[in-house]
C-alpha cells in the first residue's frame, strides 16, 4: 500500500511539475557522449574575428567599449550580436538567448574565436542549451575564467575541443594579459613554456601574491579546472570533472578561507580529487585573513587540505581574479615543476 502511494504522488508530481520546469529551460535532451577524441582550434592570425559574447551576468556599455579597444590594439576585429545588450535581472539575457549565442558564434564561419565579456553567475544554467555536436563541427577557440570554468571544462568533455582559460574583455587590457594570451593562441607548437609575470614591489608583500610550494615534485597530465567555486557546482552534473591523472588548476576570489577549506574538503572526499597529478593554484584574491585563533590564513588552510594528499602542488601562479592572467589550454597534456613554478605543454593546443 505504502509503494502504491508513493508511485501515485511521484507521478502527480511528475505531471505537475514538468510544465513549470519546462518552462525555465529544463528540457528533456539527451546529453552527448564524452569526447574520446581532442579537437585543436584554428590559430589566430592577425586580423582574425573575435565573437564576444556574454554567458553570465550583464555588464555595462563601458566594458564592452573597453573589450573592444583591447583587442583591436592587438590586432584583431571584434564581432557581437544584439543579444549580449539585453539585460535579463542579473544576467545579460535569458538563458535561451544566452545559450543561443554561444551556438550562433560557433556556427558562424567568420568568427574565428571566441572571447567571454566578463564571467558572473550564469553559465550553469545553459549547459543543457549548448549545442554541443554544432561545437564540434566549428571548433574555435573559446576564452574566458571565473564562471565560464563550467563552459571550459563541460565543452572540452563533451566535445574534446581544447578551450582556454584566460582573460574576459573585461580584463584583457593588462599587457602581461595580452602577450599570454597571443603568444598562446598564436602559436602553432606542441610545446610552450608558461611562466609567472613579475610581481610589482606591492603585490610581494601582499600574501595573497605569495608564491610558495605545497608539496614539491614534478606532474604531468591533461589540465583541468578553473574557478574552485564552479569546480564544485559542478559536482553531480552531467559535466562533472574527473580528476583522475589530471594537473588541477584553480582559484577564486573573495571566499573567507573557511569557504575555500569546505569546498576543499567536498573535493578531497569526493571520487577523483585525490587521484590526480598535480595540483595549480593561481592567486586567489580577497580570500586571506590575517592570522588570529579565532581563523586559518588562506595558506594555513591550503596547507593543512593539501600537503597530506602528497600529490605535487603549489600557490601562486599568474592566474585568476587579477591583472596579469596567464592563458592555458583546457584539456592539454602539461608537465609542471612545482618548485621552479613552470608549467610546460607537451602537446599542441592549436592547429
Amino acid at each position: 500500500m505504502k509503494q502504491t502511494r508513493r508511485n501515485f504522488f511521484t507521478g502527480i508530481l511528475g505531471i505537475t511539475c514538468a510544465p513549470f520546469l519546462y518552462s525555465f529551460g529544463y528540457k528533456r535532451k539527451k546529453q552527448p557522449a564524452i569526447a574520446q577524441k581532442k579537437i585543436l582550434p584554428k590559430a589566430l592570425k592577425k586580423g582574425a574575428t573575435i565573437g564576444l559574447i556574454a554567458p553570465g551576468y550583464s555588464f555595462s556599455s563601458s566594458t564592452l567599449k573597453l573589450a573592444k579597444k583591447g583587442l583591436k590594439q592587438m590586432g584583431y576585429k571584434t564581432y557581437h550580436t544584439k543579444r549580449i545588450s539585453k539585460s535579463h535581472g542579473y544576467f545579460s539575457n535569458t538563458d535561451e538567448e544566452r545559450a543561443a549565442d554561444i551556438n550562433e558564434l560557433f556556427a558562424n564561419e567568420d568568427v574565428d574565436a571566441i572571447l567571454c565579456i566578463r564571467g558572473g553567475y550564469g553559465c550553469t544554467r545553459i549547459m543543457h542549451l549548448i549545442d554541443y555536436d554544432v561545437i564540434r563541427k566549428n571548433p574555435k577557440a573559446l576564452i574566458g575564467f571565473s564562471d565560464v570554468t563550467a563552459l571550459l571544462n563541460g565543452i572540452h568533455k563533451r566535445t574534446g575541443l581544447i578551450c582556454f582559460h584566460g582573460p574576459v574583455g573585461k580584463t584583457i587590457n593588462d599587457v602581461y594579459s595580452k602577450k599570454a594570451f597571443k603568444d598562446l593562441l598564436e602559436n602553432k607548437s606542441s610545446v610552450h613554456r608558461i611562466t609567472n609575470t613579475t610581481l610589482s614591489e606591492d603585490l610581494r608583500t601582499n600574501p595573497e601574491y605569495n608564491r610558495y610550494t605545497i608539496n614539491p615534485g614534478n606532474a604531468s597530465g591533461e589540465l583541468v579546472g578553473g574557478s574552485l567555486t564552479l569546480i564544485n557546482a559542478l559536482i553531480g552534473t552531467p559535466d562533472e570533472i574527473d580528476f583522475t591523472n589530471k594537473i588541477v588548476c584553480i582559484e577564486d576570489v573573495g571566499e573567507a578561507p573557511y569557504r575555500i577549506d569546505r569546498m576543499l574538503t567536498q573535493l578531497i572526499h569526493g571520487d577523483s580529487f585525490k587521484n590526480a597529478s598535480g595540483i595549480i593554484f593561481g592567486v586567489c584574491a580577497g580570500c586571506d585573513r590575517p592570522s588570529a585563533p579565532d581563523t586559518f590564513t588562506l595558506k594555513e588552510v591550503l596547507m593543512n587540505r593539501l600537503k597530506p594528499l602528497g600529490i605535487p602542488s603549489v600557490y601562486g601562479m599568474s592566474f585568476g581574479h587579477v591583472d596579469q592572467n596567464f592563458t592555458f589550454p583546457i584539456g592539454t597534456m602539461a608537465q609542471i615543476d612545482t618548485t621552479k613554478m613552470v608549467i610546460e605543454l607537451q602537446e599542441a593546443w592549436v592547429s
